[in-house]
């Protein structure tokens, strides 16, 4: 049973209010950005072009990490069963085995990583790399003790990290950010999954689906579901912070919240990879006759796509330009208040998209609205400004959040 406090700190509404804390004090110059909210819909019509160029007939998926494993519209998913998996339980657990490591091993990885697909002769860089690297190796076994395309916990422990390194391509001309922070993440996953068996019933990610289907017969909300994530995978981050022996994952103090009475409302929230995990798992679910409520209460990813948006956008500007040049680490004040900005102004272009385009959040919930989308934007605006696409601001990455 966990504290009210734990509760709310694992959920959408304390990632709103701690980075709407963060909004509020930049509007009072209080942060190291100042606003010029006047652009807002300059950068919603730029949203809605990127939306009409990826999805011509506006049918637009959820933002879920089915898109980078299918990058450049080859249906490399599909290829896993080739038509002999019936059952669509074990289907969805199958592709929950493979999201959630993909997941897991999604975070940038540098301006020089390139992965070289033999099957196609394409080289792939960035998230669609990452995405395409981590199918491969599913697809090799490389997460199995049985060298099958499945995933179970003894062998993500014993996972070392020369075996991820020839997976990823690493080599001295082609280095990867944060590998062994991604190795750490994966033996972690391994341990947990054997810590935590009530969530994993079988010993592998995908059991996770004969949890859900066991406690919440088959609808679940998605606030909810965020929830199980966060408990069921929170063990597997590095130790950063926690309250109440519960670690809380991606959840920074920030000086602007010290004062704060209740030592939960102290932190700024964000959750990003665990709830691109939670946007993951939303199609294998569905697909699997899980009926997932309240999609649009999740927020937006705080990630330097998103980020990039608003400051290559002119959104936000930094007070003092000399930020641009510096390093920053994840626990900075810079990057945390660059993030929090970001999720209130998601959920703001969203609005501002809807009105435009005479969507609501059913028909245009905000899931649909970073794929189409504000990530794309992001890294159009990005490509513009920087010959190697990087994010506007420097970051100190160890491999496990951005």
């Amino acid at each position: 049973m966990i504290s009210p406090r734990i509760d709310y700190l694992l959920s959408p509404t304390a990632i709103r209010m701690s980075c709407s804390a963060i909004y509020d004090a930049c509007e009072n110059g209080g942060t190291s950005f100042k606003l010029n909210p006047e652009e807002l819909p300059r950068i919603a019509d730029l949203v809605i072009e990127v939306m009409r160029d990826n999805y011509p007939d506006m049918k637009v998926p959820f933002h879920s990490r089915a898109r980078h494993l299918n990058t450049g519209n080859i249906d490399r998913v599909s290829s896993l069963f080739n038509g002999t998996e019936q059952d669509p339980l074990e289907r969805c657990r199958k592709l929950l085995d493979l999201v959630v490591v993909s997941v897991l091993l999604d975070a940038g990885a540098g301006n020089q990583w390139t992965y070289f697909e033999e099957s196609t002769g394409k080289t792939w860089n960035r998230s669609e790399g990452l995405a395409v690297a981590s199918f491969h190796m599913f697809q090799q076994g490389l997460f199995s003790m049985n060298y099958q395309a499945e995933v179970n916990q003894e062998a993500l422990q014993r996972l070392p990290s020369d075996s991820l390194a020839h997976g990823f391509q690493v080599s001295d001309s082609n280095p990867i950010t944060g590998l062994d922070g991604r190795r750490q993440l994966l033996n972690n996953l391994g341990k947990t999954i054997a810590d935590k068996a009530e969530f994993f019933p079988g010993g592998r990610p995908g059991g996770l689906l004969d949890y859900i289907l066991d406690k919440h017969q088959g609808q679940i909300d998605a606030a909810e579901l965020l929830k199980i994530v966060l408990l069921a995978y929170g063990d597997i981050w590095p130790s950063r912070h926690s309250l109440d022996q519960q670690s809380l994952g991606d959840a920074w103090p920030h000086p602007l919240l010290a004062k704060e009475v209740d030592e939960a409302h102290r932190f700024v929230v964000f959750h990003k990879l665990s709830q691109w995990l939670t946007y993951s798992l939303m199609e294998p679910l569905q697909d699997a006759g899980i009926e997932i409520d309240n999609i649009d209460s999740l927020t937006g990813l705080a990630e330097y796509r998103n980020g990039g948006l608003f400051l290559d956008g002119n959104v936000i500007q930094l007070r003092d330009p000399e930020l641009m040049k510096q390093g920053h680490s994840l626990d900075s004040q810079v990057i945390i208040e660059w993030r929090a900005l970001t999720v209130v102004l998601l959920d703001k272009v969203a609005e501002l998209i809807r009105e435009k385009l005479n969507e609501d959040e059913q028909s245009m919930p905000l899931v649909k609205i970073l794929e189409g989308g504000t990530w794309w934007a992001g890294r159009r605006l990005a490509q513009e400004r920087r010959p190697d696409c990087s994010p506007p601001l420097k970051l100190i990455s160890d491999g496990t959040i951005f």
